[in-house]
C-alpha cells in the first residue's frame, strides 16, 4: 500500500520533515516515490508546505495518509479540498485555489538565539520583560 507520511532529516535534536510518497514497507528514512512538500515543527506555529497538485493526485490514486500527515493536511486545507474533489469538483480548480490562499510562512523559530554577549539566562529575562511591557500597553 502506498503512504503519505513524514521522513525526517536534520540533525540531531533539531527534527526537520520531508512529506514523502512511499511504500509502506519501507523504512521511515528509506526509499520513496517521490517529495510533496515539508514540515517543520521547531518554528512557532509549524511551518507546513504542501504541494497541492501532488498531494491530491496521489490521494486520488488511493495513498493513504499517516495519522500525523492527516492532521498536516487538515491544517493546510489540503484535505477539505480532496473531500471536494471526491464530490466531483475539477482537480484544476481546487489546486488554482489552493495556489491563490498561500499559507504563511513564518521563518521564526521557537527558540531564539541570544543576542550577541547576552547569556541564555539574560536573554529570557528580556524576552520576559518585553512580553510583560506589551501586555501592559495592552491594558
Amino acid at each position: 500500500m502506498v503512504r503519505i507520511r513524514l521522513r525526517r532529516v536534520g540533525l540531531k535534536k533539531q527534527p526537520s520533515y520531508r512529506i514523502v510518497v512511499t511504500d509502506q514497507r519501507n523504512p521511515r528514512d528509506g526509499r520513496f516515490i517521490e517529495i510533496i512538500g515539508h514540515h517543520n515543527p521547531r518554528t512557532q506555529p509549524s511551518t507546513d508546505v504542501v504541494d497541492e497538485a501532488r498531494a491530491l493526485y496521489w490521494l486520488s490514486m488511493g495513498a493513504q495518509p499517516t495519522d500525523s500527515m492527516k492532521r498536516i493536511l487538515v491544517r493546510t486545507g489540503t484535505w477539505d479540498r480532496f473531500q471536494r474533489l471526491r464530490q466531483g469538483e475539477d482537480m484544476e480548480k481546487l489546486v488554482a485555489e489552493a495556489e491563490a490562499n498561500p499559507q504563511d510562512v513564518s521563518p521564526k523559530t521557537r527558540y531564539p538565539s541570544p543576542a550577541a554577549g547576552q547569556s541564555k539566562k539574560k536573554a529570557k529575562e528580556a524576552e520576559l520583560a518585553a512580553a510583560a511591557a506589551t501586555a501592559e500597553d495592552e491594558e
